[in-house]
This record gives structure tokens, C-alpha cells and sequence, in this order.
């Protein structure tokens, strides 16, 4: 009896080492879908001043910001923001609760776009390549 529950525990816990590694496989490989044609950058989200930050991946395309949940397994962007309505309005260093939430190291920029305010947190070298992503957008008919 007590061979039979030590070996139903082998088994249990080989079959947790292997969902954690398939997982941990799954999300690597939709890490490298997501980058494969370059232009994307760790990201934090903030949709509002009363939401949470989610961590997950932009990625820039000619005409809008995709942004992905870092943990999810879908393919395509849980936000998208349009170039031409997104621009900076201020930035900052996180706060104490913000830098255990998103890692040291990142700024936060606060953002307007076309439906409201949303904030944004990379590292200064993403934020830099953020703001020349935004500097570069061609201009439209009646400016930007």
C-alpha cells in the first residue's frame, strides 16, 4: 500500500514538472512568434490611474502600437494603439509599489491616445527607441 502511494506521488509530480516545462516551452515560443520581425520591447501597462499594471510585450508596427500580455497564449495584441492619437504628455520613475510590480530599471510615461490617458513602463533604452518610433511617424494631411 504505501509502494503503491509512493509511486502515484513519482507519478503526480513528474506530471507537474512536465506541464511546467511544456508551459514554460509554450511561452517561449509565442515569446519569439511575437519577435520575429523585431521591433518589440518588454512593457508594462497601465490602463488607468485606478487599474493595475500588466506586464507584457509592445511591439511597433508602421501604424499603431500592439501591446500583448506577457503571460497569455493568444497571437494577437490584447490593446492597440494608433500611432497618429498616441503621445507622450509626462514621464517619471515608478513608485516603491510600482518598481516591485515592474522591475528596477524602467520609466513610466503617461500617454494620451485617442480614447484617454493610458501609462506605459520600459526601460530607458525601449523608451527611447518609443519616443524616435513616435517622432518618425509620418505626418498627415493636417499635421499631426
Amino acid at each position: 500500500m504505501l509502494a503503491t502511494l509512493e509511486l502515484s506521488t513519482v507519478w503526480f509530480l513528474a506530471a507537474l514538472l512536465a506541464l511546467a516545462v511544456l508551459a514554460a516551452g509554450g511561452l517561449a515560443i509565442r515569446r519569439i512568434l511575437l519577435g520575429r520581425h523585431g521591433g518589440t520591447v518588454e512593457c508594462g501597462l497601465r490602463p488607468g490611474p485606478d487599474e493595475r499594471w500588466r506586464l507584457g510585450l509592445a511591439a511597433y508596427e508602421p501604424a499603431e502600437l500592439h501591446w500583448y500580455d506577457a503571460f497569455g497564449v493568444l497571437l494577437r495584441p490584447r490593446v492597440i494603439f494608433a500611432r497618429r492619437s498616441l503621445s507622450v504628455i509626462t514621464r517619471r520613475a515608478p513608485l516603491d509599489w510600482e518598481t516591485a510590480r515592474l522591475g528596477a530599471g524602467m520609466v513610466v510615461v503617461e500617454c494620451s491616445t485617442g480614447s484617454g490617458p493610458v501609462e506605459l513602463a520600459m526601460s530607458e533604452g525601449a523608451l527611447t527607441g518609443f519616443l524616435a518610433w513616435l517622432e518618425a511617424a509620418p505626418r498627415g494631411p493636417g499635421g499631426r
